[in-house]
């Protein structure tokens, strides 16, 4: 059966309140994730799916049947901000761990609201200001016009003027909010998830899964800048992602990073200017000193997340606020995380945002009427025009990526007979039936690079420089990743020094005068030319996925063999790329790199060993073709062989060419305005906590109640959605409509218990579900 992988980057917004939305959207990621690894796992220990994971688990058997394609689901890249923030951390350390997401949603129910979350120091204030401040209070909050009545349903109003009064009263110029208060909820998150109970990871052992969410630097750090005059310049940085990338374990209940980290990453990520104090690195420590916790690792993580602090020796002074301010739609983030991904199948990537309340297209006529008042021009400059700001720049950049894979296919696809001519006649027509041994392919691949590139003619200087630069500057990043402390500026710097010691060694001289590619270079490609290696892999996982497909005389069984055959050998070259694979001691080696740039980049060739690894890849490769029928032993040798001279075109093309992830990227968006299927109208019709400028369900639990039910909902929807978008023959129109139908009643049946601020929220909903899906 085809074997095929959705998988999913997520991307948070921040939305004040409507965190509790988006906790139920992001269960139904984790849900299907469960879903998806117990339909993997056949016939092991893994426990039968209830609820709504039952559904997901028949969708997935229903495509496995109708298209005979096995659909993994794998969440393995979460970026968030704000309330975004807090939940792709807690959900990339569900992913990582194993452990329950289901705790959680007590924790928001309960604990998100003012009254737990008003520090107590500012509530004794509310007593001491009764007298004094009650006239001002009841003009703040009853006069017309002002913003509970603006902003909150009536039937509330009552509720958010008590708790808010208690803010009015409090103590002035200092936070309502309490930081240490706030750490200690988050911890207490972790530790209900561990103690709910882990099973194993829900991605595959050794995949990487990456976490990063974004902060603010308040006082910001220096960063030198190059320009041409005067060469160096001082900058402040105040942006900062705080992220995670680990290999996901075997086993479960082991952390995606030490708890306090994790704490600490939620606690900056989401602290609301103005709400919650600044979060300083001391709060983490008095956290863990008051529970006699010890904060394993401390050292090594504070010295990736702040390098620059930790450098100059001021951490005690680090103060970080809401991520937000300056980033809310981390997708740079995302983008930057595809780098270096394994891929031992085909994948459909998909980056998946969840925006709770896209505020312009919901947005009533008397409201764009309305002129800026008071709350609402404070609360716009600080809180809602930095989350509208568009992500054009980012779908766009994503878009062009997804444009150059595609044109790239086209014009390999347009070469296909003249290069399958090339290498007919380079050969000869009888070594397609020959024994491929591996000896035999390292001759050939050896034969049909050198003729590429005599054929390429003044190309192939072009061609050879890009692949050059393309090497040093993935070496470069490799290096400043690997740095302790960041000891270089940045990549740049670090490959102007390769650079310079390669020329004094006249590596840099690539051509010789017959016009095929130097000795020396040819030593440095097979040294350290690992994307040269994937993306030959990839062309023929390409065709056999996209391209050969139809041919009646090649068996479905034959091609699966040979696909596992391929990513076999590609999990081989993955192994080699990034930090991890160079030992623990590389980062030591690392920051040699200015000194002894030489030394580095012999270390990084012999711990990879890319030429003996082709050894390897040719065997496996062997194999395969020995045990294929000729006319699909003939096509795999055919773009095999062909790749250099398809390379030579294509690569001066490329911006991405280092990515494993090669395919297309798909956007898709969860929001109420994209899951209509029980109720139209979006955020206005179905969200409380867009009230009270987004920070309404932090004042009433039925608010929070209805948002994270509404997620779930939505959340299931969207799921659905996706699943079917990623094969070719999903259930038609009336199956999908039956699954959701089944997954909305399997929620609402969950919730039924648990739900009891509105008595009638689930009885409502349930009849609706009925009365727009039968």
């Amino acid at each position: 059966m085809h074997q095929k992988e959705l998988r999913i980057a997520l991307v948070c917004y921040g939305g004040i309140s409507l965190a509790v939305y988006m906790h139920g959207v992001t269960k139904e990621l984790w849900k299907l994730a469960r879903a998806s690894r117990a339909h993997h796992a056949g016939g092991t220990d893994e426990p039968a799916s209830v609820g709504v994971e039952r559904v997901y688990q028949d969708l997935l058997r229903q495509v496995s049947e109708r298209g005979q394609t096995q659909l993994r689901v794998l969440p393995d890249i979460f970026t968030g901000a704000s309330a975004g923030g807090i939940n792709a951390v807690f959900l990339a350390q569900a992913m990582h761990s194993g452990c329950s997401y289901e705790p959680l949603t007590e924790l928001w129910l309960q604990k998100a609201d003012v009254s737990e979350l008003l520090d107590p120091e500012a509530k004794s204030w509310t007593g001491f200001a009764k007298g004094w401040a009650a006239p001002l209070v009841r003009t703040l909050l009853s006069r017309p016009g002002n913003a509970v009545t603006e902003s909150v349903a009536p039937e509330t109003r009552t509720e958010v003027r008590r708790k808010l009064s208690q803010f009015v009263r409090a103590r002035w110029f200092a936070p309502p909010f309490s930081g240490i208060g706030f750490s200690r909820m988050l911890r207490d998150g972790f530790a209900a998830m561990t103690e709910g109970g882990c099973g194993s990871p829900l991605l595959p052992p050794g995949h990487p899964l990456d976490l990063f969410v974004t902060a603010t630097d308040f006082h910001g750090h220096y960063q030198l800048l190059h320009l041409n005059s005067p060469q160096v310049v001082q900058e402040s940085e105040h942006r900062l992602p705080i992220g995670v990338r680990s290999r996901v374990p075997a086993e479960g209940g082991k952390d995606l990073a030490t708890p306090l980290g994790l704490t600490l990453a939620a606690r900056a990520t989401a602290s609301f200017p103005g709400a919650f104090p600044p979060v300083m690195i001391a709060e983490l420590d008095e956290l863990a000193a008051e529970r006699g916790e010890r904060w394993h690792g401390r050292e090594e993580f504070l010295q990736r997340i702040l390098p620059d602090h930790f450098k100059q020796g001021d951490l005690d002074t680090v103060a970080l606020i809401d991520g937000s301010v300056l980033v809310n739609k981390p997708f740079a983030e995302a983008m930057e995380s595809l780098t270096g991904r394994p891929a031992q199948r085909e994948v459909d990537r998909r980056f998946v945002y969840i925006d709770p309340h896209p505020d312009r297209a919901t947005l009533r006529p008397e409201d764009i009427k309305r002129s800026a008042g008071f709350f609402s021009v404070i609360f716009g400059s600080i809180s809602s025009i930095p989350r509208e700001q568009p992500i054009r720049d980012n779908l766009e950049a994503i878009e062009q990526q997804s444009r150059e894979a595609m044109r790239t296919q086209r014009i390999a696809a347009g070469l296909r007979p003249e290069v399958e001519r090339t290498v007919e006649k380079l050969f000869g027509m009888t070594f397609f039936l020959d024994n491929p041994t591996p000896a035999r392919l390292s001759r050939w691949r050896a034969k049909a690079q050198q003729a590429a590139a005599e054929s390429a003619g003044y190309a192939f200087h072009g061609y050879a420089q890009a692949k050059f630069d393309g090497i040093v500057e993935r070496l470069a990043q490799l290096i400043h990743r690997a740095s302790p402390g960041r000891t270089f500026l940045n990549p740049v710097g670090v490959a102007t020094r390769l650079h310079g010691e390669l020329a004094a060694r006249g590596l840099d001289q690539l051509i010789t005068a017959k016009g095929g590619a130097t000795p020396g270079a040819i030593a440095f490609f097979r040294q350290h030319d690992l994307a040269f290696r994937v993306r030959r892999l990839r062309l023929l996982a390409r065709r056999l996925t996209r391209e050969w497909e139809d041919d009646p005389e090649i068996t479905s069984e034959a091609r699966e063999a040979a696909h596992d055959a391929i990513y076999n050998a590609l999990a081989l070259l993955f192994e080699r790329e990034g930090v991890m694979a160079l030992g623990d001691d590389f980062p030591k080696i690392a920051e040699r790199a200015v000194a002894e740039p030489w030394t580095v980049l012999q270390t990084i060739g012999e711990r990879r060993g890319l030429a003996a690894l082709d050894d390897d890849v040719d065997r496996l490769l062997s194999d395969a073709l020995m045990a294929m029928p000729d006319r699909l032993r003939r096509r795999m040798l055919l773009a095999y062989l062909g790749f250099p001279f398809y390379d030579v075109v294509t690569l001066p093309l490329l911006r991405n060419e280092g990515l494993t992830e090669f395919d297309p990227i798909k956007v898709d968006r969860i929001s109420p305005e994209d899951a209509t299927s029980i109720r139209e109208g979006g955020a206005l019709a179905t969200l409380r906590g867009i009230e009270f400028y987004h920070f309404g369900a932090f004042f009433s639990r039925a608010y929070r109640e209805n948002d994270y039910l509404w997620g779930r909902l939505h959340g299931a929807e969207r799921m659905i959605d996706l699943v079917c978008s990623a094969v070719e023959h999903a259930p038609d129109e009336n199956a999908c409509r039956a699954i959701k139908r089944d997954a909305f009643l399997a929620i609402l049946d969950e919730e039924e218990d648990r739900l009891r601020a509105d008595p009638e929220l689930v009885t409502r909903l349930r009849e609706e579900v009925k009365a727009r899906l039968g």
